[in-house]
């Protein structure tokens, strides 16, 4: 398993962690998304993965949700 760690802008409701877990769920091997809300802030989603995930595809699912990374950590 893998873990990575997103940073999120933007986030600021439980309607925004639901956006983003629906999408990042869709990508390949994604077995889990954990979400840290900081409303107003930089939100932290912890992603459980069976392999590495492309940053890029990343960065497309949270843009898809409405919202920006600032940065990604494997």
């Amino acid at each position: 398993m893998t873990t990575t760690r997103i940073n999120i802008d933007g986030m600021t409701c439980n309607h925004c962690i639901d956006a983003v877990t629906e999408e990042l769920s869709s990508l390949e091997g994604v077995q889990q998304v954990d979400i840290e809300l900081n409303k107003g802030g930089i939100s932290t989603a912890t992603v459980t993965s069976t392999g590495a995930l492309d940053p890029e595809q990343i960065g497309e699912a949270v843009a898809e949700a409405g919202y920006l990374v600032v940065s990604a950590d494997a």
